[in-house]
């Protein structure tokens, strides 16, 4: 899930792992066992508090139903009408704790699943494209509300193995939500997604407008989004940024309207070099326990 605050001064995202597909131990494992690779990744930006966590920890911290992703001291749950996060991590390198519950309340619960490659082995489902957020953390101190979004993704082989990259971004409209994906795949063929969410009238595709290049990130990552003719795309901040991986505000132009939208960059060749394989322990520490 992630969330941006009403004054666009916070953002969050929360993704739970069962088979972290980024985990270093996962991949050198032959990625057997998933859920001995378990993680609950928080990102956390804005005024009053930075931080990112993503430990990983073994089958014996995990507890899984119909309603519940428990992951050591923290749960997703969700009980029909929403979805309560308690949060209990703490960062890698220079220990901080981030601790408080967070909850999503759907306008719409959405039952519309979708292949993102040519064989169907990675699927893609807005649960919950239109939503309202309440964050209340103790650690650090901070609370706010905003708009929302939840999804849940599943693959039956690796990322790397299906694509080169993708671009994808989510924005509200008053009438709901709109949803860009750019995909990559490897036999270079491409793949592009308008999507719009209306709490009222359903799901339904729209034509993309134009691609639009963003600014390279530190790491220089390309980021690439969509834009209509006569207006600019630009990064307002970058939340994320690391070798193979960005998440960004953006400013674009949709549906004839200018919108905020969080912005995620991916690249799978530069995650599977080597070099970036060995730098993840440091951002991913794994417990035993």
């Amino acid at each position: 899930m992630d969330a941006l605050s009403a004054d666009g001064q916070h953002a969050l995202t929360l993704i739970g792992f069962v088979g972290s597909v980024f985990s270093p131990y996962y991949r050198l494992a032959g990625r057997r066992r998933p859920e001995d690779h378990v993680a609950l990744n928080v990102a956390l930006t804005g005024t009053g508090g930075r931080r990112w966590t993503m430990t990983e920890r073994r089958r014996g911290a995990l507890h899984r139903d119909a309603g519940t992703l428990a992951i050591g001291p923290s749960a997703m749950r969700w009980d029909g009408s929403g979805l309560t996060v308690e949060i209990d991590e703490v960062s890698p390198l220079v220990p901080q704790r981030v601790k408080g519950t967070v909850r999503l309340y759907p306008e719409a619960v959405v039952n519309h699943p979708v292949a993102l490659d040519a064989e169907a082995r990675h699927c893609w489902w807005p649960i919950a494209p239109c939503a309202r957020v309440e964050v209340e953390l103790e650690r650090p101190s901070l609370s706010w509300s905003g708009s929302g979004y939840f999804d849940f993704n599943t693959g039956e082989v690796p990322l790397e193995e299906s694509f080169h990259r993708w671009n994808w971004c989510r924005a509200s409209v008053p009438e709901g939500t709109v949803v860009l994906y750019d995909l990559l795949d490897r036999d270079d063929q491409s793949c592009s997604l308008a999507i719009r969410f209306d709490p009222r009238s359903g799901v339904a595709d729209f034509e993309p407008p134009p691609p639009a290049r963003l600014r390279k990130s530190f790491w220089g990552m390309r980021r690439s989004t969509r834009c209509e003719r006569g207006a600019s795309a630009r990064v307002i901040e970058t939340l994320e940024d690391s070798p193979f991986y960005t998440r960004s505000t953006v400013a674009s132009r949709l549906l004839g309207r200018d919108v905020t939208a969080i912005h995620e960059s991916l690249d799978l060749d530069r995650f599977a070099r080597p070099v970036v394989q060995m730098m993840l322990p440091w951002r991913m520490p794994r417990r035993f326990f």
